[in-house]
């Protein structure tokens, strides 16, 4: 099963990178650069210093956003949702927040917090924030009943069935909101700084992409991209453990 798994994701790769191959030959190096080029320019500005105070802004901003998200989140949905009155309320609200343009929310954003690290972790937590907690209000609600009412039978306070019912019993289902809101916030981060930085990965990307800089477009982008799949393996990962721990504890 592991190898054939294994083989999956290899023939999707191939087949991935022979299309960014046949999209070069199509459109040239005014749009596009060949794989192997790429990943070569890519572990060029990686091995260079001048680029690492950028990448560190990034991370860091990032690291802020995902901590506050994820955080506010799960606690705001744990609490939405051990109270059904609130979640019929506040689920549908919450649901009709995150269809919004999180793009209509940047001058307000800026014209606050102004050009700085605090305006892109904003922007980061306003893309990760509410999808994680509506994974979570949806986690308490999938908890089995009978725990509810074994809890209410034996007198349990709210922050007893918080710590001892809803938050253990929702973990798998937490960690995969979770891990929305890592690939939601970092979209948030990096798109933040595209405006409101002057220094980071997005900040070079909006530079690159003026002065019309193919070669370092291409680099950054497979960098965020290989960031993010690595980091999404490891979410994923995790994710399938704690479901199977809950399928054999259930």
């Amino acid at each position: 099963m592991k190898a054939r798994r294994i083989f999956h994701i290899a023939a999707l790769v191939a087949m991935l990178l022979l299309l960014w191959q046949t999209l070069y030959l199509l459109f040239g190096q005014r749009v596009l650069t060949p794989p192997w080029t790429t990943f070569v320019n890519a572990w060029t500005v990686l091995k260079s210093l001048e680029y690492w105070p950028d990448i560190a802004e990034s991370m860091r901003a990032f690291s802020i956003a995902l901590l506050i998200a994820c955080g506010l989140g799960m606690m705001g949905g744990l609490l939405i949702g051990s109270w059904r009155a609130s979640t019929e309320v506040l689920e549908p609200l919450l649901v009709n927040i995150n269809t919004v343009p999180k793009v209509a929310l940047y001058p307000i954003v800026l014209l606050i917090f102004g050009l700085g690290i605090w305006a892109k972790v904003v922007f980061g937590v306003l893309h990760g924030i509410v999808p994680v907690m509506i994974s979570s209000i949806g986690a308490v609600r999938s908890v089995n009943p009978i725990f509810v009412r074994c809890a209410r039978t034996m007198h349990l306070t709210r922050s007893q069935m918080l710590s001892r019912i809803w938050v253990p019993a929702c973990i798998p289902e937490i960690f995969s909101g979770l891990r929305l809101g890592f690939s939601l916030t970092l979209l948030g981060t990096i798109f933040g700084e595209f405006f409101a930085s002057q220094k980071g990965i997005g900040f070079l990307l909006m530079n690159a992409i003026d002065l019309r800089n193919v070669p370092m477009i291409m680099s950054l982008i497979l960098i965020l991209i290989v960031f993010a799949l690595l980091a999404n393996s490891v979410l994923l990962a995790v994710d399938r453990r704690l479901h199977r721990q809950n399928q054999v504890h259930g």
